[in-house]
Order: structure tokens, then C-alpha cells, then sequence
């Protein structure tokens, strides 16, 4: 079999796509080397080809991958719409490919071989419905439109939860038997000699559905419930300004808008006493899988697709609800116990999403 993956809209630091890139990448390094072990002639006997450009040649080009590098501008929006409609299965047809994989999750209007994409969650229909006009509104009916004719026309839908799972199921009309679960994998974090210090640490951002907003108000009705309370760190906003907290309150919350190096933002997580994440809406999440290789206990929102991933080795809260945060962080931050149990929780759990497990379950998919 001739194995395509369609990388070429795929550029590092370019659009709001870094966790596509990463699960792309990921998923072709693991494809390889679990083809360079299996047992399995079906596997064994699959070229892997990659459509790419010289923007990511050096991650994608690697031993064991076919990579073509076509002599287009991925940044050129018009050109990566025809790309998507069009030339894409052009040039896999070019290369003879049984089935080619689109991992930003649409799908071709020529349907010209076996096509497999991978689906991470139906986010634009939630902006759609919950914060119309955040986006541009012609661009999310687009993306809208794209994914639901994406999804009724391919072969085979991948998605990453059951909860996008269901949510795929709830805004499209095709048959439960199309989709199939499969979890991001995660990548295994060195580990570090953490030197716990007394203050959490959250991840968010700017966008609504990362709820910021919801980190500093709950952040404040923890503060007025503990006589010393911890002070907080937030990664991924620069103030907390527009939340209106009171000066007191303001002075304990720390704001990284961005931190360039890994190594130092693991650092800043594996030292917390805390982790926070309170997102309103996930296809997967892996910050806190992050903390807990991190060795750091974890609050983590209660709904979306979360319960799935942090399974029983996180506090499970009501990300709109501040007090029911607040009591959360009273508790973690008093009771060494069940930081301890959390911890140790959490580092099994991480075990569910090692890569070697979850290529397996991609090759099966794919060749199956």
C-alpha cells in the first residue's frame, strides 16, 4: 500500500496550528518506527509518503518517509484552499497512493482514493454558537462548512476523544460505525528534580474557551476563603487587567503571556504546589498530562473531553462555578495526602497515551 500524509498547509509557528504540526509530526515519526518493528507484512509492506514544502522539510524529511516537497507557498491562503479542495489527491493520484491521511481534518471535493482525516474537535461550531463574531465569521462558516462536507464525504473519520466523538456525531449526520476513537499520544517529558515551592500555576490563553477569566475569579474567591493564601502564576496572558480584581488579589497573580523555553516552563510546573486548567471546551488537553509527568497535582474542568483524559488523578471542578475552583485549591494546597495520592495517580495515568500504544491503534486503522 502507498500511504499518503498530507503535511504541506502545515508551517511551525504559522496560523493557530502548533498542535496539529506536533500531532502530525509525532504521528509520522511513530508511524515509521513502529513499521521498522512490526511483525506485520501489511505494515511492513506500506510506503509512507509525505506532501510537504521546504518550510518543514526539516522535521518531515526522515528516515523511512518518502518526502515530496512541493514548490508552492503553504502561507498563501487561496492557494491552500485549492490545494485542499483539489491538489491534493491530484498528486497523491500522481504517486500512485492508496489512501492519503489529512491531519488538519479536511477532506478533498475529489475523492479519488481511500481518505482517512483526522478530526480534533468541532471548536469553530462552539465559537459559532457561544461567541459569534470572535472570529471572522465568513472564515468559521467556512471551516464550519468544511468539516461537516469533510466529514460526510471521507472513508474514515479519526478523532482524538469520545467527546468529540460525540460532538462530531451531534453536528453531522453520518454513521457512528465512520468514526473511531483515537487519543493524541504524549510525548515523554525528561524528568526533573522538582524543588516544590508554595504557589500554582495555571496554563490559558486569550481565547474564550481557554477561560482565563475563570482562573483570576476563582483565583480571587480562593484568596478570600484561606487565611495564607498561595500566590498564582499564569502562563499564555500578560495581565489580568480586564478581570477587575481588587489590587490585593492582583499583586499575588503572576502573568507570562509567553515562555520560549520548554525546559523552563516544565520547570515552573514541576515546582508548583498546583496545577490549574480550567478550559470550557477540549478535543483533548494535554497540559495536564504534562503536569502530571511533571509531578505536579492537578485541578482540571470537569466537562468537554478532560474526565477522559485525566481520568481519577485530578480533581474534577465546574469551570464556571469559582467558589466550587476555590475550595478545590483550598484543598490541594493543605493537604499533602492527597497531593501525594494525585501525584502518584497521575503518573500511571500518563501511561495510557505513550505512543507506542496509540501507533498501534493508528496502523490498524489505517491498514486494518
Amino acid at each position: 500500500m502507498i500511504l499518503v500524509i498530507d503535511c504541506f498547509k502545515l508551517v511551525k509557528g504559522a496560523g493557530k496550528s502548533i498542535g496539529i504540526y506536533n500531532l502530525a509530526l509525532n504521528l509520522v515519526r511513530n508511524l515509521v518506527a513502529e513499521k521498522a518493528r512490526s511483525n506485520d507484512s501489511a505494515v511492513q509492506n506500506t510506503r509512507i509518503l509525505v506532501f510537504g514544502t521546504e518550510q518543514n522539510a526539516n522535521d518531515f524529511k526522515m528516515d523511512g518517509v518518502e518526502f515530496i516537497s512541493m514548490k508552492y507557498n503553504p502561507l498563501n491562503k487561496l492557494f491552500c484552499i485549492i490545494w485542499e479542495l483539489f491538489l491534493a489527491p491530484f498528486y497523491a493520484k500522481k504517486y500512485k497512493a492508496d489512501q492519503i491521511v489529512y491531519p488538519r481534518g479536511f477532506a478533498s471535493m475529489l475523492h479519488l482514493m481511500k481518505e482517512t482525516i483526522i478530526v480534533h474537535d468541532m471548536i469553530p461550531f462552539y465559537y459559532d454558537k457561544h461567541y459569534p463574531g470572535f472570529f471572522n465569521k465568513l472564515e468559521n462558516f467556512y471551516i464550519m462548512w468544511r468539516l461537516k462536507a469533510s466529514i460526510k464525504h471521507c472513508d474514515k473519520v479519526i478523532t482524538i476523544s469520545e467527546a468529540s466523538k460525540q460532538e462530531i456525531l451531534g453536528y453531522t449526520c453520518v454513521s457512528e460505525e465512520k468514526i473511531e476513537v483515537i487519543n493524541n499520544g504524549c510525548n515523554l517529558i525528561n524528568p526533573l528534580e522538582n524543588q516544590k515551592q508554595d504557589y500554582f500555576i495555571a496554563i490559558t490563553s486569550g481565547l474564550p474557551h481557554k477561560n482565563a477569566e475563570g482562573i483570576v475569579k476563582s483565583y480571587e474567591a480562593y484568596y478570600k476563603r484561606v487565611e495564607r493564601p498561595l500566590p498564582l502564576k499564569i502562563i499564555g496572558i500578560a495581565d489580568c487587567e480586564e478581570f477587575l480584581v481588587s489590587p490585593e488579589v492582583k499583586a499575588q497573580i503572576t502573568c507570562y503571556k509567553y515562555i520560549a523555553s520548554n525546559e523552563e516552563m516544565h520547570k515552573m510546573i514541576a515546582d508548583a504546589r498546583g496545577f490549574l486548567f480550567l478550559s470550557l471546551v477540549e478535543g483533548f488537553g494535554f497540559p495536564p498530562l504534562e503536569a502530571m509527568q511533571l509531578k505536579t497535582a492537578v485541578i482540571c474542568s470537569g466537562i468537554s473531553s478532560l474526565p477522559e483524559v485525566v481520568g481519577d488523578a485530578a480533581l474534577l471542578v465546574n469551570p464556571t462555578d469559582y467558589e466550587e475552583v476555590a475550595v478545590a485549591m483550598e484543598k490541594l494546597s493543605q493537604d499533602e495526602v492527597l497531593r501525594e495520592e494525585l501525584i502518584q495517580k497521575g503518573s500511571k495515568n500518563v501511561e495510557r497515551f505513550t505512543w507506542d500504544r496509540i501507533v498501534k491503534q493508528y496502523w490498524k486503522a489505517l491498514v486494518g
